[in-house]
């Protein structure tokens, strides 16, 4: 016998171990724990909250006709409802990245696997993943192509298309997905490549978004190099030919479907100039109306805002040709000092149709145009007027107020009545002797508008100030001085004061926002025209008093091919100068603030012109330039206006056919009618002029003004501070 063969035995013996029976249920088992495994982690991985980036868009601001005005946010994103998005354009991005979408669990295990093991080799990332994983990827997790993140990635996605509809999805999908151009979901890529929101896209064009996922950037058409092109087009067919194969596009209809070229890229609106200043107060708007600012700031809003593009644009315009063509800001010290702020408001509606901040948000972020740290001046005057008319005030001596009652305007008087002493200086401390109210009223004459405060008490002032919308304060104390305006107010403010005037004493709130919508609700804007505060008599016998103000007084370069009223001002030190005035169909509050760079108020003499800088001046070309703009060249509507009829049709007996700035300061010397007859209500017809044209019973000893003032000359002198509203140097505000 031979010696048995010990090679042959250690094969047996390995055979033993590895046998095929053993091997398969080896792997059984193995398969089993790796389900096991996988059953674990199924129930130990949770679907997290959403992550910081998935959530966050932008807020669209947008100009009353619809057109962009401004997007802000990290994030330019706006989440919309996949109702919004047509079905067919839906079905070009489930064919472009998961025709089996709307029939799998939300995983492709063999696409999973395969992308994977690939990363795991080290021979590079490749997809795989379905829409409902690519979801989990963006939506929940982060954009690492690791295998614990893919592991992550397969699990939640299951867990998620359990949980959720296809739907929801595909919406989230689309929503959270980037298309380049710094596009985040749909609706910004819309616009970004095609200048359309989602609702509108066609078939090609949305087929094109689709095959832009695979290589957002590589795809831009624009900026794609020619095989990038050819690559993009190549994928474009790809996906409508998918379209055809799934049955969701008839062949008829791809076949006459061309290429869709997008748009060249735009930037998106930013901050600078006018736009940075609208939209915080439209933010600021929204906040009182109860949105928070946390609301605001995580984005998802689409805000349409009254904002006329036109009349923005006229205002900018107005600004530019009348102040900064005229300044060096750069070269000048004195002349950087000046600000300018503006609100024009729609007296019916309450819309603000245009807003000038300053010289750009990105360079002088506080507005100019809501700011309320200066002093609105001698443009508070008309305010104690329509107290007194609303109040059926009567001087000391029991005189009905109206505008033909006659006050003493001799400069530094000291009011009677009052227990708070208190004697304005008149600009220039000049002497008018007994002077109409209508008269007062073109000239600014403080001390007549300091004793009528007195005569209708300035806590009766007050109340009708803050009925018509002042805002109140500290520095609004019930005192004869503040019949000079020396409290803060905003071009805002006053823009809506004098709209309510404008409006015939019917409250009219000032307001940015026409429409604010989240994705989950929508924001009331407010009441814009409110109940009436004032008597209209009242308020229209100040406009009647101001319309002389452009005729015949210190308003007179706001005179255009319109009917206007305003008022003139200018306050202490020369630190503001105001125009505030209207048309029948548009009111506008335009300030000038004098500011170092250190934000301290300074005085504005010998800035725009030398000597003292006056409301009557550069405001009023302001508003007289934005006015004739902005109503196309003019208006022919004329005031209808409801006065004290006894007194109102008076001519003022002091008027000139000269430069109102040099008004004389003769008294006059034809009699007043009696003040205190009753008053009897007239209604001015639409169709008749407005202005005093009518004659006195005793003949004046100079002839009335004509219904237009003096055109200024065409080189006008240096400003000798004759101007009948200033209050320059260290002089009461005028």
């Amino acid at each position: 016998m031979g010696r048995p063969d010990k090679s042959k035995a250690r094969k047996r013996g390995i055979r033993r171990f590895f046998t095929w029976r053993k091997l398969l249920g080896t792997f059984f088992v193995c398969c089993l724990l790796a389900m096991g495994a996988l059953y674990v982690v199924y129930l130990l991985v949770p679907v997290p909250s959403a992550n910081a980036e998935a959530t966050m868009q932008s807020n669209i601001y947008k100009y009353s006709n619809g057109k962009i005005l401004a997007r802000t946010g990290e994030i330019n994103r706006e989440i919309v409802g996949l109702e919004k998005i047509p079905e067919k354009v839906q079905k070009a991005f489930v064919a472009a990245e998961n025709k089996s979408f709307y029939r799998d669990n939300g995983v492709d295990i063999k696409g999973t696997t395969r992308a994977a093991w690939s990363t795991i080799t080290g021979k590079g990332k490749q997809g795989g993943s379905t829409i409902t994983q690519q979801y989990v990827k963006n939506f929940y997790l982060s954009q690492d192509q690791t295998a614990t993140r893919k592991l992550k990635e397969m699990v939640i996605a299951i867990k998620v298309d359990d949980e959720m509809s296809k739907s929801d999805i595909l919406a989230g999908y689309m929503n959270t997905s980037y298309y380049g151009r710094s596009a985040y979901g749909i609706q910004a890529a819309a616009r970004s490549y095609y200048g359309v929101d989602a609702t509108q896209l066609t078939i090609p064009q949305g087929a094109y978004l689709a095959s832009l996922l695979q290589a957002p950037n590589q795809y831009d058409w624009n900026s794609a190099s020619t095989t990038g092109r050819k690559l993009v087009e190549e994928r474009w067919n790809y996906v409508l030919d998918n379209m055809v194969g799934e049955g969701w596009l008839s062949a008829s209809e791809r076949a006459g479907m061309k290429f869709p070229v997008p748009q060249k890229p735009k930037p998106a609106p930013g901050m600078e100039g006018q736009t940075g200043y609208i939209v915080e107060a439209a933010n600021q708007e929204l906040m009182r109306q109860g949105v928070s600012e946390e609301d605001i700031k995580a984005g998802g809003w689409t805000i349409t805002l009254n904002i006329d593009e036109k009349r923005q644009k006229d205002l900018v315009k107005a600004v530019d040709e009348e102040l900064e063509s005229k300044i060096d800001r750069k070269g000048d010290r004195k002349q950087a000092t000046i600000q300018a702020g503006a609100t024009s408001v729609d007296p019916k509606t309450g819309a603000v149709v245009a807003m000038y901040g300053g010289v750009g948000a990105t360079e002088h972020w506080m507005s100019n145009a809501t700011r309320r740290d200066y002093q609105p001046a001698s443009t508070f005057k008309p305010l104690v007027l329509a107290s007194a008319i609303d109040n059926h005030s009567v001087t000391q001596d029991g005189r009905r107020i109206g505008l033909g009652t006659v006050y003493d305007g001799n400069s530094r008087r000291p009011v009677v009545g009052s227990d708070i002493p208190f004697a304005p200086e008149n600009e220039d401390d000049d002497d008018y002797g007994p002077v109409t109210v209508q008269k007062a009223t073109n000239s600014s004459i403080n001390s007549v508008y300091a004793q009528m405060i007195v005569d209708v008490s300035p806590a009766k002032v007050k109340k009708t100030a803050l009925a018509l919308g002042m805002k109140d304060g500290i520095d609004f104390p019930e005192s004869p001085a503040i019949s000079l305006g020396t409290m803060g107010a905003s071009t805002m403010d006053m823009a809506g004061v004098y709209a309510t005037l404008d409006n015939h004493g019917r409250k009219v709130t000032p307001t940015l926002v026409k429409a604010a919508t989240h994705r989950d609700r929508t924001v009331d804007p407010g009441k814009a025209i409110g109940d009436q505060v004032i008597t209209r008599t009242a308020a229209d016998t100040a406009t009647k008093a101001m319309t002389g103000v452009v005729t015949n007084g210190s308003g007179f370069r706001a005179a255009g091919d319109y009917e206007a009223a305003g008022k003139t001002g200018t306050s202490e030190n020369n630190r503001s100068a105001w125009f505030v005035g209207y048309t029948p169909e548009l009111v506008t509050a335009v300030g000038l603030f004098g500011e170092d760079a250190k934000g301290n108020q300074v005085t504005l003499t010998d800035t725009i012109n030398k000597g003292r800088a006056n409301g009557g001046r550069t405001p009023a070309q302001i508003w007289g330039d934005y006015t004739e703009r902005a109503l196309n060249g003019g208006s022919d509507t004329p005031f209808d206006l409801e006065t004290e009829g006894g007194v109102t049709e008076l001519p003022d007996p002091t008027a000139t056919t000269e430069a109102p700035e040099d008004e004389p300061t003769d008294a006059p010397t034809t009699a007043s009618p009696d003040p205190t007859a009753p008053p009897t209500r007239t209604t001015t017809p639409p169709t008749e002029p407005t202005r005093p044209t009518a004659t006195t019973p005793t003949e004046p000893t100079q002839e009335p003004t004509t219904d237009e003032p003096s055109p200024p000359p065409s080189i006008e002198p240096p400003d000798t501070g004759t101007d009948p509203d200033q209050g320059g140097g260290n002089r009461p505000p005028q």
